[in-house]
């Protein structure tokens, strides 16, 4: 099976997921958790262990950090890497909405590795942009 994992700090990838899962569904391929406050990093790489518990080495993970090299991401990697799953997985940092939602939506349509991972980051890129509001000057004729 294919996973997407997010990891972060504070609530955002248990909030992320909960806003995925409005969009796509309750799925039990979509695991998230995340580093909150006062939480030691170690503590953090166990809960992270527990997460990835059931996962075997023929599933694939895409997993989705909020930044790169933060205490989620690199502890996420040591624990995937313990494991013998970092081969197996695509990381990508930087998640938002755009990209979290493409991921759980096309990675079981897309085998290629790299076409998958240019759709995701193309997503990403896309769903970050300017709405700039264009505000009509209008007299009221009195």
């Amino acid at each position: 099976m294919k996973y997407v994992i997010m990891v972060s700090h504070g609530e955002f990838a248990p909030g992320l997921h909960s806003a995925v899962k409005m969009m796509t569904g309750n799925r039990d391929d979509v695991l998230s958790t995340s580093l909150k406050d006062g939480m030691s990093a170690d503590e953090f790489a166990s809960n992270f262990k527990k997460l990835v518990e059931p996962l075997t080495s023929d599933d694939e993970i895409i997993l989705l950090a909020d930044i790169l090299s933060g205490s989620p991401f690199t502890n996420a990697l040591a624990v995937l890497d313990e494991r013998g799953l970092l081969d197996k997985t695509l990381v990508l940092a930087g998640m938002n909405m755009p990209l979290a939602i493409t991921a759980v939506l096309m990675k079981d349509n897309i085998d290629d590795k790299e076409v998958l991972k240019e759709t995701l980051l193309s997503e990403g890129h896309a769903g970050l942009m300017e709405f700039k509001a264009v505000v009509e000057d209008c007299e009221d004729d009195i």
